[in-house]
């Protein structure tokens, strides 16, 4: 049996019996990224000590228990092994590994890794041929020292914001199983909070990196369109696809922007700006910055305890200016369309030769996307076009706002209504009510998660004009420092190291007292 994904644990993280025992616990990036490269620990040792958790943990043996965490559908183990130890041989031999050295990290299973198959979340991907090439982002974080060692569970296609795979199962919230972890990168983000690996890769093309972040409470990073190459990313909807990290803290957040950066010629949207300092903005102050809250769309439907993180955001940071993106419903409803006419359009022969292989959700929302008359889709893009031009206006007045990442905490699974400004509507599209205006012209936006508001985690969305992500991570870092975000991960207590004394913070294991469980608007 493994360990339930869902209590306390008090098992060590590592696994073999000569491994030592020094590993930074909770999952600690930066601090397991010094101590490697300081010689005080073994790339190997992490890696080990991280597929043995996993194993544990998430239900890697031919059984799978109830309380199994469930984010990972493939392990890269002897990948993993060879990668840590390349790391190791680099340090003892005195070369440069990169600022990432022996951090273990996972990707959505939409991401190619070079020898596996492409899952996407799907069953018709599983006749495909392996990927011949690593991901742009894989190749660009192991090139910084990470280590690679799975990929995790998604909505078919990435389409949905639940992540509750008709083939694969369902990934299940980390603080309480009975919810959903939200998607479509809910593997990445459950991982997160469940204290497997520090850092993972999603993709997001309406919300799928924000919604699982705040559900999940963890840093969830969707960067400018076109910031992060999506070369050997499965694309969903090519005008709207973003990739980004999830991740438990700011410093391995802005560290994989640094690393994951620059001009890619298997992305033709790839940005050719330099790339811009994300781990240095966490040190420079956002004083000065002109901070407001998203009113009207943004102000309207959020249930109590969102509406409490928002506040308590907005009061930190001393801001009670206001301001509207005009039209933002009709911009949500303009990206329905393109993401179901896109979607549809990718996968319209295998609608046709192979529908009943699909997760029947996804194929029910593709069959309607593909009968969406043209003219609709260009008026929406039109309408984009004017959408963005008024946002730009907006960033004439102000750099930061802040939004609500989710109406609501993470839904229960079976739960398929909720209530919005008196009107009963289902759970799973409306999810993406505050992101999908803002991926919709490719803002940046982090959702943080806020603590101390509930039970249950609550995310709130730092937003800035595009390309200005390091002013996000500015905003972020003053609210880190002062204890109003904080991951709001299931984690354990660090195990100390015997050669220095780390420091890191501890949360009481969220769970107690979630079984009540909080009304939904």
């Amino acid at each position: 049996m493994t360990v339930p994904c869902d209590s306390p644990r008090d098992l060590p993280i590592g696994a073999p019996e000569n491994t030592p025992m020094n590993i930074p616990r909770p999952m600690d990036a930066q601090a397991i990224a010094t101590a490697v490269q300081e010689g005080k620990i073994m790339a190997r040792d992490v890696v080990e000590a991280t597929l043995d958790q996993i194993q544990r943990r998430d239900g890697q043996g031919p059984v799978r228990d109830p309380g199994d965490c469930h984010c990972f559908t493939h392990l890269t183990a002897d990948r993993a092994r060879k990668q840590a130890a390349a790391v190791d041989t680099a340090i003892a031999a005195g070369q440069p590994v990169g600022p990432l050295a022996g951090v273990p990290f996972a990707v959505k299973n939409l991401y190619d890794i070079a020898g596996e198959v492409t899952l996407a979340g799907s069953k018709i991907n599983q006749g495909n041929a392996p990927a011949r090439q690593d991901a742009t982002a894989i190749a660009r974080l192991e090139a910084a020292g990470a280590v690679l060692v799975g990929a995790l569970n998604m909505d078919e296609y990435a389409y949905g914001f639940v992540t509750v795979n008709h083939h694969y199962g369902t990934t299940p919230n980390p603080h309480d199983p009975r919810r959903v972890a939200g998607g479509s990168s809910g593997g990445s983000a459950a991982a997160v909070a469940a204290g497997l690996v520090p850092l993972t890769l999603g993709s997001d093309t309406n919300g799928s990196i924000r919604v699982p972040a705040g559900l999940c409470g963890v840093y969830g990073f969707k960067p400018t369109y076109g910031r992060l190459s999506r070369g050997g990313a499965y694309l969903f909807s090519a005008s709207l696809d973003h990739i980004g990290p999830l991740a438990n803290s700011l410093w391995v957040t802005a560290a994989s922007l640094d690393a994951m950066q620059g001009p890619d010629p298997r992305d033709p949207v790839c940005t050719q700006r330099p790339p811009a300092a994300m781990v240095a903005a966490l040190g420079q102050s956002p004083d000065g910055l002109r901070i407001a809250i998203a009113d009207d769309h943004f102000a309207r439907g959020m249930e109590p305890a969102i509406a409490a993180a928002l506040e308590k955001v907005a009061t930190a940071l001393g801001t009670t200016q206001r301001v509207t993106f005009p039209e933002a419903a009709r911009a949500r409803a303009a990206a329905y369309l393109i993401t179901a006419c896109e979607g549809s359009q990718l996968h319209l022969q295998r609608l046709q030769q192979r529908p009943m292989e699909f997760d029947p959700a996804t194929r029910d929302r593709f069959l309607a996307g593909a009968l969406i008359p043209s003219p609709w889709y260009l008026q929406a893009q039109r309408f984009r076009r004017w959408f963005r031009d008024r946002v730009q206006e907006l960033f004439q007045t102000v750099d930061i706002v802040l939004a609500p990442t989710t109406p609501c905490v993470a839904p229960f699974v079976d739960q398929e209504t909720m209530t919005i400004l008196e009107e009963s509507v289902l759970v799973r599209p409306h999810l993406g009510l505050y992101t999908q205006p803002l991926s919709f012209i490719g803002l940046p936006a982090l959702s943080v998660p806020v603590r101390d508001v509930g039970p249950l985690p609550v995310g709130i969305q730092i937003v800035a004009a595009p390309y200005q992500e390091a002013r996000i991570l500015q905003v972020a870092a003053w609210l880190e420092s002062q204890g109003i975000i904080q991951t709001q991960g299931i984690i354990q207590d660090p195990i100390p190291s015997p050669d220095r004394n780390l420091e890191f913070p501890h949360r009481e294991n969220s769970t107690s007292g979630l079984g009540q469980g909080l009304d939904l608007l």
